[in-house]
């Protein structure tokens, strides 16, 4: 994986990160994250993330469902298995409905959660840089991508001045690996072997 170069802010008040952020963003930087110790209502519109899809990821996971319900259970009592139950029609669909509902609702809620979890690289085992050690605790933690172009102490004065606590500079991995949290090096990484 690439490794790149970030910028680390870090605020102790949601009332100074969100001028940064605007500070940041008219600058014409780059924010990659921003990781806060709860959730900051309007922080993603702020930062310039697009809506989510994962509605629409459910409506479509509910429709597999109800469709799955309703063409297994209308192939299995009106083709390959019909009863009669006290008399009801073979393609009875009232009496379907709560088994249709609940595959649907199944549905969906598997679904969304698994693409969430692929969405976000939430897994066992997957680790990830974490930027600074209270980013969930109580600071607010804001990284910016630095690219070929960027000077990184413009920036660092521009997030000092926008009221940052915390100021620094660090490479990282900006994907996932599989690795665990109580060893520092990647396990793919080369070592030299000392003779």
């Amino acid at each position: 994986m690439a490794k790149k170069k970030f910028v680390v802010g870090c605020f102790d008040e949601e009332a100074v990160l969100f001028p940064a952020v605007k500070k940041v963003r008219t600058a014409g930087y780059k924010i990659h994250d921003v990781y806060t110790p709860y959730a900051v209502h309007g922080l993603d519109h702020a930062i310039g993330l697009r809506e989510t899809s994962l509605h629409t990821a459910g409506f479509i996971y509910g429709m597999t469902g109800t469709a799955t319900a309703l063409g297994g259970i209308s192939w299995i009592l009106t083709y390959d298995w019909p009863l009669n139950f006290g008399g009801k029609p073979h393609f009875a669909l009232p009496a379907w409905i709560p088994i249709t509902f609940e595959l649907t609702v199944l549905f969906a809620a598997v679904g969304m959660t698994l693409t969430f979890c692929y969405l976000c690289q939430l897994a066992p085992f997957v680790k990830k840089h974490h930027f600074h050690p209270r980013a969930t605790d109580d600071l607010f933690v804001m990284v910016i991508e630095c690219t070929a172009k960027t000077n990184v102490d413009d920036l660092q004065g521009l997030l000092k001045s926008s009221g940052a606590v915390e100021v620094d500079v660090q490479v990282a991995e900006e994907g996932w690996w599989i690795g665990r949290y109580d060893k520092d090096e990647m396990p793919f990484e080369n070592k030299t072997a000392v003779a």
